[in-house]
């Protein structure tokens, strides 16, 4: 039987992706092994694309609990790692099927790196690996191209939501922000989650767009995916979409609040903005909009908008290659 590797992120998009250099590097470490990435099953298709992964085990908590997995089946997995988090419930979801070797920031046998809290996200776990002697580049963020067309080439991306109200930016200055791109003869999408149809159509109803253009329901990943990739900007909070930007090397203007750009912003590259207004750090899952988010004005927005999208059509008509940056205005 094909020996395996089961790793632990159970977590959302953005984790899912801010983890795929971390991925990789296990992956180029095992090479004669099945790797298992336990996470939600929603996630499967994003989790797949990557090619890192070869098989997804549904595990899936509230909040960003630690789920359990005592429906693994089969004999232990030979190495279990654990990119959850650093605390032992995750490491104990791990330990309890006895896998042959475990690697956790919470095992104290054999001892692990230190965890740093100013860390990137995408720079702490390559570090973790590194010190088990996995190597992996926190740069290895790209996605092959998806197979399917986009609902929109071309257009500029606006997506309003977020997982917690302290990280969404207000509709009306979305809103805004469309206007303005229109107004300069681009075409503007409104995208969201499958709970989140309320939002899209107020930001579009607000920027006037036609219903052609409004994108409800939340789309498939595969068909998400392709709309990022396709399009001329994304527009967003700090949430899933802004690192499938990064992964499609799209340019995005990215809205940060509570969480500073320093550590979950994109890669530095002038393709990419993360504006941000400096000040203690905030509560990612608050219930109201973090006052370091309103402080980002809506026509600073358009503004960093407008520059991105001449800079990528600039780049596109020279066939340069994408170059990855995360900058304050």
């Amino acid at each position: 039987m094909t020996p395996r590797v089961l790793v632990l992120r159970a977590l959302g998009l953005g984790d899912l992706l801010a983890g795929v250099p971390a991925l990789r590097g296990v992956r180029r470490a095992f090479p004669g092994h099945e790797v298992v990435l336990a996470l939600p099953s929603a996630l499967r298709e994003a989790a797949l694309s990557g090619g890192a992964v070869d098989t997804v085990l549904p595990a899936q908590a509230p909040g960003r609990g630690v789920p359990t997995l005592t429906h693994w089946t089969g004999p232990p997995p030979q190495v279990a790692i654990d990119l959850h988090g650093k605390g032992p419930e995750s490491r104990d979801a791990l330990a309890a099927l006895s896998p042959g070797r475990l690697l956790a920031f919470a095992q104290p046998d054999p001892p692990p790196p230190r965890w740093r809290p100013d860390e990137h996200e995408r720079d702490r776990w390559c570090r973790f690996l590194a010190h088990y002697g996995i190597p992996a580049d926190p740069a290895d963020v790209r996605l092959p191209p998806p197979a399917v067309e986009s609902p929109a080439p071309g257009a500029v991306v606006v997506h309003p939501g977020a997982e917690s109200a302290a990280r969404r930016w207000p509709a009306e200055r979305y809103a805004s922000v469309a206007r303005a791109l229109r107004g300069d003869g681009h075409r503007v999408v409104v995208t969201g989650g499958p709970r989140e149809d309320a939002l899209v159509l107020d930001v579009a109803g607000r920027a006037g767009l036609p219903e052609r253009d409004v994108l409800r329901g939340g789309l498939p990943f595969g068909e998400l995916s392709a709309l990022i990739a396709g399009a001329a900007l994304l527009v967003s909070g700090d949430t899933g979409l802004a690192h499938l930007a990064v992964a499609h090397a799209t340019p995005s203007v990215t809205l940060f609040g509570p969480v500073a750009p320093q550590l979950w912003g994109p890669p530095p590259s002038p393709r990419h903005l993360a504006l941000w207004k400096p000040g203690p750090p905030g509560d990612p899952h608050g219930d109201v909009p973090d006052p370091r988010l309103l402080g980002i004005a809506a026509d600073e927005a358009a503004a960093a908008a407008r520059s991105l999208v001449r800079h990528g059509r600039t780049d596109s008509e020279r066939g340069a290659e994408p170059r990855v940056a995360s900058g304050r205005p």
